[in-house]
């Protein structure tokens, strides 16, 4: 399985985040292409070569035409639904974004649709988000673990204000992950950092076992006196991908007989936001001849804690059964293939033989069908046989 490892010792922020994917092999024209679809007025990605504290990285800054102002969560959202992001990476940018307004909901005391982004609703921040989600579904990473996180210490200024660090929301992101004494009197995790932390990673910790095939250094914008000021990714394999050990997880489900249809879909929203593996729901006869369904989840052991939250929060139910289980995934990786009406975003698998197969996304194909005016099963038709085993080697 594609792993990746976010080595926080100097702390996490969106742009040290961007550049340690740049750095890892993340092409900066595909982040523009994309980020170029937001409508932002004058806005790209730029990335050059620094050295912090003697050691090399890659500094990814955002341009952008100034006085643009803060976003609600509702208006970045519709940005995201609009723009040419693939079903995945909106799914990513979208999940980033309601975990920062719930932090931001809890802070204030309001509704999340109440919150009005100041620092993480800004371009740079929308754009340092965006890219990140991008950047590692390009890199086809499946499994994401990182260290504990340094908050660093001291005061900084927000706009309601001067206020300790760490800031307000990114204490509210951090909680359940493990911190990092540090001394250092500057922020050395942004809310934007602590976002991606709380919604990508699986596990906290030291390094797995994996076998490292990149390794990218991402440098933040200040100079820090007595570190450098910066982010290592590893990119690889885990060790017991390659050895094919089956994986642990864990199965959590109820049965509802009292629920609108309205209040399930929410709740199984609420249940993608905790990381989940998978969620489906099953129909079912329950006592009396009443119908109901049951709702089933997949998850990792540490994530348990926050479906069986989930569920007593946002259902009717008075329990929940949970066992053991494991599975085994193919190794996958993103592809991109050409058709006669423009490139078409998908995944390869590759089978225990060895060989591969190709999966379009169906958001991407149904972008081209629609702009083409073209029917949506042909286009999926042509863009699977225009992949070429031949032409593409197993990324691990």
């Amino acid at each position: 399985m594609k792993t990746g490892y976010l080595d926080c010792t100097c702390g996490i922020s969106g742009d040290m985040t961007l550049g340690a994917l740049v750095d890892a092999g993340v092409e900066i024209d595909q982040l523009n292409e994309v980020i170029g679809s937001f409508g932002l007025p004058g806005c790209r990605l730029v990335a050059q070569e620094v050295r912090k504290h003697g050691f090399r990285a890659t500094q990814v800054t955002v341009e952008y035409t100034p006085e643009q102002p803060p976003r609600h969560l509702s208006e970045i959202l519709s940005l995201i639904e609009a723009s040419r992001l693939n079903s995945h990476q909106k799914d990513t940018v979208g999940r980033i974004f309601r975990r920062l307004g719930e932090a931001e909901a809890r802070v204030h005391g309001v509704p999340v649709e109440k919150v009005h982004f100041h620092e993480v609703g800004a371009v740079d921040s929308i754009v340092d988000i965006v890219g990140v989600a991008v950047g590692f579904d390009l890199l086809g990473i499946e499994r994401l673990a990182a260290s504990p996180v340094p908050t660093g210490g001291g005061t900084l200024d927000m706009a309601h204000g001067r206020c300790g660090i760490p800031a307000p929301a990114t204490v509210e992101l951090l909680r359940g992950i493990p911190l990092a004494e540090s001394s250092i009197q500057a922020e050395l995790t942004t809310p934007t950092g602590a976002a991606i932390l709380a919604t990508l990673v699986d596990r906290f910790g030291p390094v797995p076992a994996m076998t490292i095939d990149r390794i990218g250094c991402g440098a933040g914008q200040r100079d820090l006196e007595g570190q450098a000021n910066v982010l290592r990714l590893f990119v690889g394999r885990a060790a017991a991908d390659q050895n094919e050990t089956p994986e642990a997880v864990w199965v959590v489900e109820t049965n509802l007989d009292d629920l609108s249809g309205q209040m399930i879909g929410y709740c199984i929203e609420r249940l993608w936001e905790t990381g989940a593996l998978d969620v489906w729901t099953t129909p079912i006869q329950m006592k009396k001849n009443r119908p109901g369904v049951t709702l089933s989840v997949l998850c990792r052991a540490d994530q348990i804690e926050s479906v069986q939250e989930v569920l007593f929060a946002e259902t009717t139910t008075l329990g929940v059964r949970c066992w053991p289980a494991t599975r085994r995934v193919l190794a996958r990786q993103a592809h991109q293939v050409e058709t006669p009406w423009g490139p078409v975003q998908g995944k390869i698998a590759w089978l225990p033989d060895g060989s591969a197969r190709f999966a379009p996304e169906y958001e991407s194909c149904r972008q081209v069908a629609t702009e083409r005016n073209m029917v949506l099963r042909l286009v999926h038709e042509v863009a699977r046989n225009a992949f070429d085993p031949s032409t593409v080697r197993r990324d691990n």
